[in-house]
């Protein structure tokens, strides 16, 4: 069986990347957050340590962190990117597009947001930007780190439990079904944004020149 003791329960590294990794890959999206997390989860399957729970913890705070840090960003340097994305008539109709979107989805889409790649950078830095209600972004965030963190380790003990014998396929299993779930919810939330339009005779997807981040 290949083992991994620099994520196992009782190694400092675990608790540093279980919340530096995740809360960095808000602004750096390269880093395999996702990666982690369920490796940490293969890593310590079968193990009933109490200090399971802090991992948890800690990646959960780690990625709330991480969207604060957005949000921060987003508001701290608010004007350069309301010249550079929101200028002009363009920009006006991102900014509309922006303000209705967070407007009317608002924690759910910061919730979704957490499992599709690149949104939840866009989203939180979107959301800094606009001044998005912070208390609502707080909670939302929040709880899309537990939901987040939980189930990225749920994930990698139960593979891991499974392929026992084998880590590296236990991590392969674990990622390919994070791939699928997060293609599940990209697809659903297309799906849905698709069916409100058709029966809400107004397009709320943002049009070609109206995408948040488009030059």
């Amino acid at each position: 069986m290949i083992e991994f003791p620099i994520l196992q329960v009782d190694s400092p590294v675990s608790y540093l990347t279980a919340f530096f990794v995740p809360a960095f890959d808000a602004v750096c999206p390269v880093l395999p957050s996702e990666t982690v997390i369920v490796a940490l989860g293969v890593s310590t399957a079968g193990s009933v340590d109490p200090r399971i729970g802090l991992l948890i913890g800690l990646a959960a705070f780690g990625a709330f962190a991480g969207d604060n840090l957005c949000y921060f960003i987003g508001r701290r340097f608010s004007s350069t990117m309301n010249r550079h994305f929101f200028s002009g008539d363009r920009g006006a109709k991102k900014r509309e597009w922006a303000d209705r979107t967070l407007g009317r989805f608002g924690a759910r889409l910061i919730i979704a947001c957490r499992f599709i790649p690149g949104g939840r950078t866009t989203v939180t830095l979107t959301c800094g930007v606009t001044g998005f209600r912070r208390r609502t972004f707080l909670w939302a965030t929040a709880l899309a780190g537990v939901i987040w963190a939980s189930y990225a380790f749920a994930v990698g003990r139960v593979s891991g439990k499974v392929f026992v014998k084998n880590h590296w396929l236990s991590i392969a299993v674990a990622l390919a079904i994070v791939v699928l779930v997060t293609v599940v919810v990209e697809v659903t939330r297309r799906a849905v944004g698709q069916w409100k339009t058709r029966h809400s005779g107004r397009s709320d997807p943002a049009p070609n020149d109206a995408r948040v981040g488009e030059a």
